[in-house]
């Protein structure tokens, strides 16, 4: 049996990198030859996960091809959003949350995929279903990834799959509070003062492909909005830049607070009036738009904008 690699998505988020690493282990009991690996380094939400849990960070790669033919994805199936040579590759296994776009096989394989907040909701599954244990530290780090996704179940996304899921993960892993780990996980990813404009627009941005544009949509987490309003000037300066490099024609930054669940988005590129047309609101004096009680880019960003782009 050949070895595959199994990853997430580019710019990897806790969930990215935590249901590789889950999947991965799972096949290895099943006997498979895999390895998990990363498309792009842990953010500083997943570093304080993986020192809690005292875990190393899968190494990263920007191709797949020169080391193996076949491999498994996690958290995403949309090509764009891969491993670059994704097009010489053979996939054999998906899991994913998201919708399904783009994504085709020559031939038959593993697809798995639910409406869920979380990969690692659909991996907790997959091991019950298999009847094979979570160790400890990986069961802290699938929690992790479900607080990180659903916003401490606070998001739209949240199923009860993954309250389900949160609280079992919780006993394996020996998390007896794990709202109060949860508060102090996602504030560890909220640090936006000690980054440049650019890495705040690439830090969880992922392509898409509505209605023929090319549209990049970044999301933010922090703790006061005004953390990125204050410096909104520079942070569009860089929005412009990268999407004139990458042939953008919209990107869109979601800046959200996690305490409250409300967002800004700040939105470069045309057509702006179908993003207002989306979102039925309008941008304000500073070219920013409101949006409380949106917090999920996969379930409140992306299909009003994918409906507002193609029709």
């Amino acid at each position: 049996m050949s070895k595959e690699l199994v990853f997430g998505h580019k710019v990897p988020d806790t969930d990215a990198i935590v249901a590789a690493m889950a999947l991965a282990y799972l096949k290895k009991q099943d006997g498979y030859d895999v390895e998990a690996v990363a498309l792009g380094e842990p953010n500083a939400e997943t570093k304080y996960v993986l020192d809690y849990f005292d875990t190393k960070a899968p190494r990263v790669i920007s191709r797949a091809k020169p080391e193996v033919d076949k491999v498994m994805l996690v958290d995403h199936n949309e090509p764009q959003q891969s491993v670059s040579d994704i097009d010489q590759l053979t996939v054999t296994d998906v899991v994913d949350h998201h919708r399904i776009n783009g994504f085709n096989t020559a031939d038959p394989l593993y697809y798995r995929a639910a409406p869920y907040g979380c990969c690692s909701t659909i991996l907790t599954q997959m091991f019950s279903e298999e009847g094979i244990k979570i160790p400890k530290k990986l069961a802290g780090l699938m929690l992790s990834a479900i607080i990180s996704d659903t916003l401490l179940l606070k998001s739209p996304t949240t199923t009860d799959f993954d309250r389900d899921a949160l609280k079992a993960l919780a006993d394996i892993a020996g998390i007896d509070d794990y709202e109060d780990y949860g508060v102090k996980m996602l504030k560890a990813g909220t640090d936006v003062d000690s980054k440049t404009d650019q890495q705040l627009i690439d830090g969880d941005a992922k392509s898409f492909t509505m209605g023929g544009k090319s549209v990049r949509i970044d999301q933010i987490n922090v703790v006061d909005l005004d953390d990125i309003t204050k410096r909104a000037d520079d942070v569009k300066k860089a929005m412009e830049a990268e999407a004139k490099d990458k042939g953008y024609d919209l990107f869109l930054v979601l800046v959200t607070n996690i305490l409250d669940s409300n967002s800004e988005l700040i939105v470069v590129g045309e057509p702006k009036s179908v993003v207002e047309k989306a979102f039925d609101n309008k941008f304000n004096a500073d070219d920013i738009m409101n949006l409380p009680g949106v917090v999920s880019r996969k379930k409140q960003v992306v299909p009003p904008l994918t409906d507002a782009l193609e029709k």
